[in-house]
C-alpha cells in the first residue's frame, strides 16, 4: 500500500505547476494470460523522445513518440513467469522523465469442457503449481450446490459457472467462492457450460439449449431441441454445437445453433444418442455417438466427411491434436484416428470401459478407464508409458498443466500425479462415497473440481502478496532496446 502511496506521490511531484497535461498509458487488451501478446500507446510524453515500457519493472520494448508526444502499436508479450494477480505497465520517457502507468490483470480462463475447442484438457501457462509445488495444495473454499455436480467448472474473468442436478446454472467468484448469481432450468444439468462473448452455453434435460448473460445469469434465449442435452456445448465463429439425446425418434443428433439467437443452423443424425462432448479444429466437428462411431462433420454444414467404428458406444469426448483425433470407447480402448479421413492409426485396451475424455499435452495422451487407473500413452504411437491406480474408476476427464495431471477418482479422491512418471504428488479427500464425476480445471494457481454429493471445490496453495506497484523514479531505462513506431 505505501509503495503506491508513493508512486501516487512521485508523479503529483512530477507533474505539479508544469502547465503540462500528465501523460497516459493506455493497454489493451487489460488483462490476459501469461505470454499474451497486448497493445501498448501513450500521450502526454515529449516530442520525438524515447519512452521505455515497463511490465512491473522488467524492460520489455522501446517506443518512440510523436511530434505531439504520442506513440501508439507497441507489441509486449507478457512475460511467462507473471504470476496471477495485478500488475503495472509503466511508460518513462527517457529525456522528460514523464512518467504514467496502467494496471494488467494476469488471469487465465478455461472457458469450456475440456477448457478448448479441440478438447487438449491442458493449460500450457499455468505457472503456480508444478511438480514442485503441488504437494502444498489446500482448500481454498468450498460451496455448496443443491445437488450432483455432474458438470465440470468453466473460469472465465475471474468467474467460475458450473450446472448441477438441482435444475441450477450457477456464478461464483473464482477466488472467494461468493455465489455471484443462479439461473435455473427445467431439468436435471449434466451439461458443462461453455462460455463465449459474454454468453453461457448449457443444455439440460429439460430438452432445451439456454443461454444467459455471463454477468448477471439473466437468461437471453432458450432453443427446444425434443432431446435431453447431456453433451457439454462447444462455440466457434458464432455457433454452438451440441449432442442430443433421448426423446422422440429424431434424438441422437449433433445440432448446430446461431450463438446469437438460438436458431437451429443444422442438425446430423447419429442413429445413436449423443452424450459425447464436441470438438472443433480446422472447420470440422467431431463427436462420438451411442451407435459405437466417432463422426466427423463439417462445421459449416454439417455434411458428414467420414465415420469411424469402434467396438461398444461412445460417451468419451474427442480431443484433436496434430491431426489425430483421440476418443476412448466402451469396448474398453482408446483410439487414435486421422483427422482427415477417419483412419484408425492404433488403439490400447485398458481393463473397463472409457468414459473419461483424453487430455494431449506435450506429445502424450492421458485418459482415465473405469479399470481405476489414470493411463500415459505416447500420442504418436500409443506405447503406454505409464499407469497409475486409484481406488475407484476415473470417469472423470483428466487435466494437464505445467508437468501436473490432475484427475478425480470415483473413490472420492482428487488427485495430482507427475505428468513424466504417474507419481502420485498429491490427494484430497473430497467426493465421499458418492465420487467425483465432474473433471477438474486448472488456472491461476487453482485447481476446481465439483463432486456428486452437491459441493463445489477450490484448491490451491496459500495466498500470495501480489508484487508491488513499482515507483516509475526508481526505474532505469534500457537504451538498447530498439526503437518501435
Amino acid at each position: 500500500m505505501w509503495m503506491n502511496k508513493l508512486a501516487g506521490l512521485v508523479f503529483a511531484a512530477a507533474f505539479a505547476g508544469s502547465g503540462l497535461a500528465q501523460p497516459v498509458v493506455t493497454v489493451s487488451p487489460t488483462n490476459g494470460p501469461p505470454t499474451d501478446r497486448v497493445t501498448a500507446g501513450g500521450m502526454g510524453f515529449a516530442a520525438d523522445e524515447a519512452v521505455d515500457i515497463y511490465f512491473d519493472t522488467t524492460d520489455l520494448a522501446l517506443a518512440a513518440t510523436n511530434a505531439r508526444g504520442a506513440f501508439s502499436g507497441i507489441r509486449l508479450s507478457v512475460p511467462a513467469a507473471a504470476l496471477p494477480g495485478t500488475h503495472w505497465i509503466t511508460g518513462v520517457g527517457q529525456t522528460s522523465g514523464r512518467a504514467a502507468q496502467t494496471s494488467f490483470i494476469v488471469r487465465t480462463d478455461w472457458a469450456e469442457f475440456r477448457r478448448g475447442l479441440q478438447h487438449h484438457g491442458y493449460n500450457p501457462v499455468e505457472n503456480v503449481l508444478s511438480t514442485a509445488s503441488v504437494a502444498g495444495l489446500q482448500l481454498l473454499w468450498a460451496a455448496a450446490i443443491g445437488n450432483n455436480i455432474g458438470s465440470s467448472p468453466s473460469i472465465v474473468n475471474g468467474l467460475l459457472y458450473i450446472s448441477s442436478e438441482d435444475n441450477n446454472v450457477y456464478a461464483f467468484d473464482a477466488a472467494s467462492g461468493k455465489l455471484v448469481w443462479t439461473a435455473a432450468t427445467g431439468d436435471y444439468v449434466d451439461s458443462s457450460p461453455a462460455v463465449a462473448q459474454g454468453v453461457v452455453y448449457v443444455g439440460s434435460e429439460d430438452k432445451s439449449l439456454h443461454a444467459f448473460d455471463a454477468a448477471t445469469g439473466v437468461s437471453l434465449w432458450s432453443a427446444a431441441t425434443g432431446c435431453e442435452i447431456y453433451s457439454s456445448p462447444a462455440v466457434s465463429n458464432g455457433i454452438v454445437y451440441v449432442g442430443l439425446a433421448f426423446g422422440s425418434n429424431n434424438c441422437g443428433s449433433l445440432d448446430a445453433f446461431q450463438a446469437a439467437t438460438g436458431q437451429l443452423v443444422w442438425s446430423a443424425t447419429s442413429a445413436g444418442d449423443v452424450f459425447s462432448s464436441p470438438a472443433v479444429a480446422n472447420g470440422v466437428v467431431y463427436v462420438g455417438s451411442h451407435n459405437n462411431n466417432l463422426f466427423a462433420y463439417e462445421a459449416a454444414t454439417g455434411q458428414l466427411l467420414w465415420s469411424a467404428v469402434t467396438g461398444q458406444i461412445i460417451n468419451s469426448s474427442p480431443a484433436v491434436a496434430n491431426g489425430v483425433v483421440y476418443v476412448g470407447s466402451w469396448d474398453n480402448k482408446i483410439y487414435a484416428f486421422n483427422a482427415s479421413n477417419g483412419q484408425t492409426l492404433w488403439s490400447f485396451a485398458t481393463g473397463n470401459v472409457i468414459d473419461s475424455s483424453p487430455a494431449v499435452a506435450n506429445g502424450v495422451v492421458y485418459v482415465g478407464s473405469d479399470d481405476d487407473k489414470l493411463y500415459a500413452f505416447n500420442a504418436a504411437n500409443g506405447q503406454l508409458l505409464w499407469s497409475t491406480a486409484t481406488g475407484g474408476p476415473i470417469s472423470s476427464s483428466p487435466a494437464v498443466a505445467n508437468g501436473v495431471v490432475y484427475a478425480a477418482s470415483q473413490d472420492g479422491n482428487l488427485y495430482a500425479f507427475d505428468a513424466g512418471t504417474g507419481e502420485v504428488l498429491w490427494s484430497a479427500v473430497s467426493g465421499g462415497l458418492l465420487g467425483i464425476s465432474s473433471s477438474p480445471a486448472v488456472v491461476n494457481g487453482i485447481v476446481y473440481v465439483g463432486s456428486n454429493y452437491g459441493n463445489l471445490y477450490a484448491f490451491g496453495l496459500p495466498p500470495a502478496e501480489e508484487p508491488a506497484r513499482p515507483v516509475a523514479a526508481t526505474l532505469r531505462p534500457d537504451r538498447k532496446l530498439a526503437a518501435q513506431h
